[in-house]
């Protein structure tokens, strides 16, 4: 490395990542520096591809850099992502993911599977690998969600393929039923068709894998957190009170399993229903508020016809909501996983 670029390494030194609070170089986050006449290019590698965090690093790099090295007057940066492994689900499941996420709710009807497609929908459209499992094993609704229907999943070297839409994978028993024959299962049965879900489905690599949890505390979601190594629950809630006191049982089911909690979503928010339920029980509980969804007819149309409205509709301000929910969660779950690891630099986290 030339003295030159050892001088802007150092410069790149001083730039703080905004929400681990290191700076980016002992992270190893900046990559491949070039210098080329008066421009230095480097690619600075983010903790997930959905980081709405772009616009602050180029300037915090600009300010760093420019008029501060000699004979650098422009910065050209790449960008590359590299979604950090949660180490407690290294080596202990078959698919290899890097996070496993619950969406759970205390009461049905509060859109918890809409949730789940939609954030499902913008992790994958930021370019993340990303599967969705759809836990409600008795009541699935994620292919008329997603809009696949009820197709079977083709089955190779003894492995199930997902199904695919909107640029991410999905699995249901939805695919391996007829929607007028009811799924008639007892609790350990469950714990296998959950189970199987992983283990019999050729998933490849996914960054996040999110599991859509049937409502309340009953025996899927006890399987799925027991079972298996959660990075994190998400709680999906209305904002009147009595939804949100269903939310606290099962956010309250989680912190016993000792689960982390991702945070609170609270969902069909605005005139009808109110708002600020699902912030104030964020609030009470100690745990993060992670946005907030407007109420829209939109929302419900998409799920019907199977057209997520945060790919169909991006600029509606439920489509936004969901988009920034989708960031937030990303970057909570990155936080969690690299302080859990101790801040280990990107390149040793698998």
């Amino acid at each position: 490395m030339s003295n030159q670029q050892e001088q802007v390494m150092a410069a790149l030194s001083t730039v703080i990542e905004p929400e681990l609070h290191r700076d980016i170089v002992s992270l190893n986050m900046v990559r491949d520096l070039a210098i080329e006449g008066d421009t230095a290019r480097f690619t600075i590698v983010l903790t997930t591809p959905a980081c709405p965090l772009k616009d602050v690093f180029v300037r915090l790099c600009d300010e760093a850099v420019i008029g501060k090295v000699d004979g650098i007057a422009r910065l050209e940066i790449r960008w590359d992502s590299q979604v950090p492994t949660d180490r407690k689900i290294h080596g202990l499941l078959d698919v290899p993911m890097r996070s496993l996420i619950a969406v759970a709710s205390g009461k049905g009807g509060v859109g918890k599977s809409t949730v789940s497609t939609n954030l499902a929908a913008a992790l994958a459209d930021a370019g993340a690998r990303v599967g969705l499992i759809d836990g409600d094993i008795l009541n699935p609704n994620l292919p008329t969600m997603t809009g696949l229907g009820h197709g079977r999943p083709p089955v190779v070297d003894d492995k199930m393929q997902p199904m695919e839409a909107y640029g991410f994978k999905l699995m249901s028993t939805g695919f391996l039923t007829t929607p007028d024959k009811p799924m008639i299962l007892r609790g350990p049965m469950l714990h296998s068709a959950i189970r199987q879900m992983f283990t019999d489905v050729n998933w490849g690599q996914l960054d996040y894998m999110i599991v859509d949890l049937p409502p309340g505390t009953g025996d899927a979601p006890l399987s799925l957190a027991q079972s298996f190594p959660l990075t994190g629950a998400i709680i999906v809630t209305q904002p009147q009170d009595v939804a949100v006191s269903d939310a606290l049982r099962s956010l309250a089911m989680f912190e016993t399993l000792n689960v982390p909690i991702l945070g609170i979503v609270e969902n069909m928010a605005g005139d009808f229903f109110g708002e600020g339920g699902g912030e104030k029980l964020a609030a009470e509980r100690g745990v993060p508020f992670l946005g907030r969804i407007p109420l829209n007819a939109e929302v419900r149309k998409g799920g019907d016809f199977g057209r997520p409205i945060v790919i169909i509709e991006p600029e509606n301000p439920a489509g936004q909501a969901f988009q920034k929910l989708a960031q937030t969660v990303a970057a909570r779950i990155s936080v969690m996983t690299l302080q859990a690891a101790d801040v280990i630099p990107l390149n040793i986290i698998g």
